[in-house]
């Protein structure tokens, strides 16, 4: 088998290894393997990572990762040794010290690639060859001799994107309501004919078709609150009547979800229900907001010199693949999650369109924009696979009525609520501000890329309109008031320049002066309740709302200049130019809500306090260190401006999730938390419930096991207990912490030990991959243990032997925060019952994640002897519950969900 004779470097928590051209795989010292790396290039995957074990952050070399990107661009691989072995078609590495080797050979084999006539991405990879040789990447010069020079010229990545088209507005959805038997044949044909009967299933398809019934007054959607346990077989039970209702109606159905994975989760399963396209139209369509995909006019600035350095070299390979990419998605999608981390630095966000800069028809990519695509073609898709915020923020900023979906399955519908709490919210911090200052005035005088302020964006509108001129040039200086760059340093300071920086110099004397929480000292986040402000706080904020005031006004005058445009344009303005202002118009529409959203915030201030918000003062810090400060406002409820903005708007909502309820102490079923969280209590019609229940034996399946003798605050207590479980179970295990911190001091004390078994150890915030990559890491190795906070509760869907453990530090408690204690406060029940209510949803989120299959087996194991007995009804009725010491528990994981152990175990009522 061919190697290429370079030397390769391997490195992990036990020890590093190297291969040299003249001498067999050795192990050696880090001291070694730093001046090895320092002096030759190295072969090695992952270089990140490598820098982090070896605690040299310098290091570089002949990464793999970045190899396989340029010659297989929009293809993942899990970023480890063995995940690159099953891409390539190599033999897995036994152990550590047959790394090395594999390293040499894939890379021979990558190198080959590019000589096969098979090699299906080779369009363009010359051309950018030649532009990565300039930049000196180290792989240029090996990947000179065997990408041939195409004969014919190739075309410039933007002249080969294809441009999308524009489509007739679709009418509005036929009226249908759906027959059962319909619904379950086509329940049947999209699980298989010979796949196994699930009663569950049907009966969930079944109640789901409910929400595709015509509509029989306004404001008032068929609603559906629909609680399924793992296993029930969601995805494809509301499918089933989905693409039903689509076909028929010539309709859209919209199925939002919280997290990413889901997402590809459902591009995945829809795949079994649209196999190929009906009219030539993209039948299944996945819609994030902007920031998610590559713009195409920062692309090429970074091409063009803005990007310099190891940067730039991140740039070519996003060119690779974005010319073929599926849908230009940078999170989530296409592009692998691993890239961005190689290059140390948010070169990936800087690609997308995160700060709203967007000049529309006037880029010159308008009609090859991966965004403008994926929102026409989500107008003549039959389903579109959104997340909550975009569906919340389309309802609430959306003019257009293709926009706004009237048939919307939201799944993790637990999650409603909360990404609800974010979307109708109001942040005045000097974070906020400064953006909202450079998208008017532009960047400052010095600064690097592409920003333009208002009057760069709208010169042509400027030149021809006198009053949108003076509009513009009145706004600018109104943004003055807001702060610039340096912002921060000098409120710090004490010598605050502007309304705004005034402002926030008053909110951090005042939040700092208040402090009872001895945060100031330990370097948390501190905040304070908006009430009872002095007199110099209270005229700041005044003087703050007149500059808002001042600036939001132009703004609105600038807003009814475009619509006069639109309405009665010039003979010059063409298709493309009236697109390019409605786009700015929209912009400028959310800015104005924006400012008028602080304004009130402000303005509340020196007035009575509102009940329906909660408002309060906050200094963000880390390490000591403020990074922002400001105002906030959340809604008491936001169910209120959810419904209000979303459901009322909507023909049919199913809400879906397997933790809709909450079980209270004795194990009764509520419905009532669920409707008030889900918005349904703020419209006239009440919504359909209904539950099922999961198919998998947790009596035989798993184990729940509260380890009592595991001091709290105990560091070295806690390490010890999670390596001790690790091992006890050979890996396969999921660490979930409440707290940073407590989350790196475990692994720090016993990553290395770890890795000396052969239970290769990865954690959050620790190592540099992004949490999609360490997910896919874990699940792709039975051994592996994976170390996180709340991103990993929920939504990670790991089956099979790589997940037989969960292991929480301690019972998952709410942060005492000002919004939380007046939500608290609020619960009819009571603020106990509005606790409990948190942590048993958190609870069952977390156990959801260890059964996902009918074969699977695993312990659920929380290190906390203060575990009230009210909580345990969070985990499904009949699994084992033993409360135990740390040995008893090693014991039971060694020997697996056994008869014995659940006769040992004891029913929820009778624990202590």
């Amino acid at each position: 088998m061919p190697v290429l004779s370079l030397p390769a470097l391997h490195a992990n928590h036990g020890g590093c290894w190297l291969k040299d051209r003249s001498a067999e795989t050795r192990a050696i010292g880090k001291g070694e393997a730093i001046v090895t790396a320092a002096d030759t290039p190295l072969l090695m995957l992952n270089a990140p990572l490598v820098a982090s074990r070896l605690g040299y952050p310098d290091l570089s070399g002949l990464d793999l990762l970045e190899l396989f990107a340029f010659i297989y661009p929009a293809r993942f691989v899990v970023p480890t040794p063995k995940g690159l072995a099953h891409a390539l078609s190599l033999p897995e590495p036994a152990n550590d010290g047959e790394v090395p080797l594999l390293l040499q050979r894939a890379a021979a084999a990558l190198l080959a690639q590019c000589e096969a006539a098979d090699w299906a991405e080779r369009e363009g990879a010359w051309t950018i060859l030649q532009s990565m040789a300039k930049l000196r990447w180290p792989w240029a010069s090996l990947l000179g001799p065997v990408v041939a020079k195409p004969q014919r010229a190739e075309r410039w990545l933007f002249a080969r994107l294809p441009e999308w088209e524009e489509a007739a507005e679709r009418p509005q959805p036929a009226q249908i309501t759906l027959n059962e038997a319909d619904v379950l044949g086509q329940l049947d044909h999209i699980t298989g004919h010979h796949s196994e009967a699930r009663a569950g299933q049907k009966a969930y398809a079944a109640a789901a078709a409910h929400i595709f019934a015509p509509r029989m007054a306004d404001k008032a959607p068929h609603m559906l609150l629909a609680e399924a346990g793992t296993g029930t077989g969601k995805t494809l039970g509301y499918l089933a009547p989905a693409s039903l209702w689509a076909r028929a109606s010539g309709g859209t159905v919209w199925v939002s979800t919280y997290t990413k994975a889901l997402q590809r989760q459902l591009r995945r399963e829809s795949r079994r229900v649209w196999t190929s396209p009906t009219s030539g139209t993209q039948p299944v369509v996945v819609r994030k907001g902007r920031e998610n995909y590559l713009c195409l006019l920062n692309l090429e600035d970074a091409l063009q010199g803005g990007f310099g350095g190891r940067a730039a070299i991140l740039a070519q390979l996003v060119a690779r693949w974005a010319g073929f990419s599926q849908d230009g998605d940078m999170i989530g999608g296409d592009l692998p999650g691993w890239l961005g981390t190689l290059f140390r630095q948010r070169g990936i966000t800087s690609l997308t369109d995160r700060r709203g800069e967007c000049v529309y028809a006037g880029c010159p990519h308008y009609r090859k924009c991966f965004i403008e695509r994926a929102a026409r073609a989500s107008a003549e898709a039959e389903l579109v696979i959104a997340n909550h915020a975009l569906v919340m923020v389309n309802a609430a900023r959306g003019k257009d009525v293709a926009l706004r979906p009237t048939r919307i399955v939201f799944d993790e519908g637990h999650h409603v609520f909360e990404a609800a709490d974010s979307t109708f919210s109001a942040d005045l911090t000097g974070a906020e501000a400064i953006e909202l200052r450079r998208w008017v005035i532009g960047p400052e005088k010095g600064s690097k890329g592409r920003r333009r302020g208002l009057s760069a964006r709208l010169a042509d509108v400027a030149s021809y309109d006198e009053a949108g001129a003076r509009a513009i040039t009145e706004a600018k200086d109104a943004a003055e008031a807001l702060p610039a760059d340096g912002w921060l340093q000098r409120v710090v300071e004490g010598e605050p320049s502007g309304e705004i920086e005034h402002l926030l110099a008053a909110v951090r004397a005042t939040t700092f002066a208040r402090d009872e929480s001895g945060g100031q000292d330990a370097g948390y986040g501190l905040e304070t309740e908006a009430a009872d402000l002095d007199g110099e706080m209270i005229e700041a904020a005044l003087e703050a709302q007149a500059a808002l005031a001042r600036l939001r006004k132009p703004l609105i005058q600038l807003g009814l200049r475009l619509e006069a445009l639109l309405t009665d344009g010039p003979d010059w303005l063409d298709g493309q130019g009236r697109a390019r202002i409605e786009g700015a118009r929209q912009s400028l529409s959310w800015r104005v809500d924006l400012v008028a959203a602080w304004e009130a915030l402000l303005a509340r201030l020196s007035g009575p306090a509102d009940p329906a918000y909660v408002d309060w003062l906050a200094v963000e810090r880390s390490d000591g260190r403020d990074y922002d400060i400001g105002l906030h406002r959340r809604w008491l409820d936001p169910m209120q401006p959810f419904a209000a903005t979303v459901l009322s708007g909507a023909h049919g909502v199913m809400m879906t999730s397997a933790t809709l309820r909450d079980k209270g102490s004795q194990g009764e079923h509520d419905w009532d938390s669920a409707i008030a969280r889900s918005g349904a209590a703020h419209l006239d019609r009440l919504p359909r419930v209904e539950a099922f229940e999961s198919p998998f034996d947790y009596a035989n399946q798993a184990e729940v096991l509260i380890v009592t003798d595991v001091p709290k605050g105990d560091i070295p207590a806690l390490a010890n207990a999670y390596g001790r479980l690790i091992e006890a179970s050979g890996g396969g295990a999921l660490g979930l912490f409440t707290a940073i911190r407590r989350l790196r001091a475990v692994h720090g004390r016993i990553a290395d030990r770890m890795a000396r078994l052969g239970l290769a150890l990865y954690a959050q915030h620790v190592d540099p991959i992004d949490t999609g990559t360490l997910v896919d890491i874990f699940r792709d190795d039975p051994k592996a243990s994976l170390l996180g906070t709340d991103a990993l509760r929920d939504g990670v869907d790991v089956p099979g032997d790589s997940l037989r453990l969960v292991v929480m530090e301690q019972v998952p408690w709410p942060k005492p925060s000002i919004l939380h204690r007046a939500r608290r406060m609020a619960h009819p029940q009571g603020g106990q019952a509005h606790d409990d209510r948190i942590i048993r949803a958190r609870l069952a989120q977390a156990f959801g994640r260890l059964i996902r299959g009918r074969g699977d087996r695993g312990h659920f194991v929380v290190l906390s002897a203060a575990f009230p007995s009210r909580l345990l009804t969070a985990f499904p009725a009949g699994t084992p519950i033993v409360r135990c010491t740390l040995d008893e528990a090693l014991q039971k994981l060694r020997s697996g969900v056994s008869d014995e152990a659940k006769a040992a175990a004891v029913s929820p009522d009778l624990l202590g």
